[in-house]
């Protein structure tokens, strides 16, 4: 990589087409949130759940992808989102904005690296502080210092991991055990997995769009790779890696039904235990373990690349135009910094994915009318529109003291698409009247 070119740090050299952008895009959103949610999700809202958040992720990339058609045709010189909103708001909606942003990226690097220690925890002997360590700092130097050409030349690897795992493990299983063995198993310790009518389940379905789409609307790692795929590929890489991630989910579940049939279990994180343990090969347990760290490690850098993009590029730059070797300095500096912060912080603190995932869904579900305001409105917007995120969220978090998590992301939504239809409205009887006078 030439150090000189600190565009090729943030977008890489070349333009991605159909497959490679599906992979890459595949390396990003296989997560350690995906990982540790899903067994929460199978517990809690049963089989039903599992399905449902697959189907939840296909169906949010798919209507991502027709966004991403207009914002690459119009915004095709950019190379972030904070590119796009510098040039769609005022200065104080701007700086509200990129604020949100660093917010969401620290929760969700936060969820990727405390998924990396209770699996290191579950998995090897030696302390989890010593683990995270080490795994932090191959974070570091892939996503902090390689840049976007590292991510590329590791996102075919980390996938081929991925389904090798999600594939060769539940087959071996079925194949030795059987089917018919393992349904009987779950169905006379957990038959509550087997129910179909769970109207909690479909109502959690439901509010998870709003959570994941809120969340791909403003991921920097993704809008980077949708302004370096190829122009007339952009819907349908989209489209596929929706269809794609969606196995994912479906096949942990397989995974996790694997672990617990015909035995009870502790908590949620027993059950990866219980899997290795039920493993027993060596092979395949390297295998398991190669693509939890896979997967966590390829989310880490890319949020770390994207983020540490944006604060160079969209933050520092603004501050005091940079040269290119001050760029590529306080890129490793500030990336850096993000990796101490994250192995004090997963070392202290230890909350629930699920429980972290719908207290961000607030944050995710309020910011979706403004960023789609902004995207698809052709002047600049007013302070009002971005910081009825903020209100929006608010609403939830207050409502949710007095009421469950799912009623609250409903409330946030409603509050920030609410006051944006004012806005237009007020806009277009403005207008209105200005054209008469």
């Amino acid at each position: 990589m030439k150090r000189s070119n600190y565009q090729i740090y943030i977008s890489g050299a070349i333009k991605l087409g159909v497959s490679f952008g599906v992979v890459s895009l595949l390396a990003r959103w296989v997560t350690g949130n995906t990982i540790l949610s899903s067994p929460e999700t199978l517990i809690k809202y049963g089989l039903v759940g599992g399905f449902g958040y697959s189907l939840v992720g296909a169906l949010c990339f798919i209507l991502f992808g027709f966004l991403a058609k207009k914002v690459h045709d119009e915004y095709s010189d950019q190379k972030t989102i904070g590119d796009v909103l510098r040039q769609k708001l005022t200065p104080s909606g701007y700086w509200y904005m990129i604020s949100i942003l660093f917010l969401t990226s620290f929760y969700s690097i936060f969820i990727q690296a405390m998924g990396a220690g209770i699996l290191i925890y579950t998995i090897f002997p030696f302390p989890d502080f010593i683990g995270i360590f080490f795994f932090l700092t191959i974070c570091y130097f892939i996503g902090g210092v390689g840049g976007m050409q590292h991510l590329h030349q590791l996102a075919g690897v980390n996938v081929t991991v991925i389904f090798a795992a999600v594939i060769i493990i539940p087959v071996f299983f079925f194949i030795q055990q059987g089917i018919y063995p393992i349904y009987d198993g779950i169905k006379l310790f957990h038959p509550y997995l087997l129910y179909i009518k769970n109207e909690d389940a479909i109502w959690f379905i439901v509010t998870a769009v709003f959570v994941f789409f809120g969340q791909i609307l403003v991921d920097r790692a993704t809008w980077q790779r949708l302004f370096i795929l190829q122009k007339d590929k952009v819907r349908i890489t989209f489209t596929l890696t929706g269809l794609i991630w969606a196995t994912i989910p479906l096949a942990l579940s397989s995974l996790l039904l694997i672990s617990i049939f015909g035995r009870s279990f502790e908590n949620v994180y027993t059950l990866f235990w219980e899997l290795v343990d039920k493993i027993q090969s060596t092979i395949l347990i390297v295998l398991f373990a190669l693509f939890c760290f896979s997967a966590i490690a390829s989310a880490i850098s890319s949020e770390l690349h994207a983020t540490t993009s944006l604060f160079v590029r969209n933050v520092l730059q603004l501050i005091r135009p940079l040269t290119e070797s001050e760029q590529w300095k306080y890129s490793y500096i500030f990336s850096g910094t993000i990796c101490v912060f994250l192995l004090a912080a997963v070392s202290i603190l230890t909350p629930s994915p699920l429980t972290l995932l719908f207290f961000f869904g607030n944050i995710y579900a309020a910011i979706i009318s403004p960023m789609l305001y902004i995207i698809l409105s052709k002047n600049v917007q007013p302070f009002i529109i971005p910081f009825s995120s903020f209100i929006g969220a608010l609403s939830g978090l207050i409502f949710q003291q007095v009421t469950n998590d799912l009623k609250s992301i409903w409330l946030s939504f409603a509050v920030s698409t609410f006051i944006c239809l004012i806005v237009l409205l007020y806009k277009a009887i403005t207008k209105k009247r200005i054209q008469e006078i």
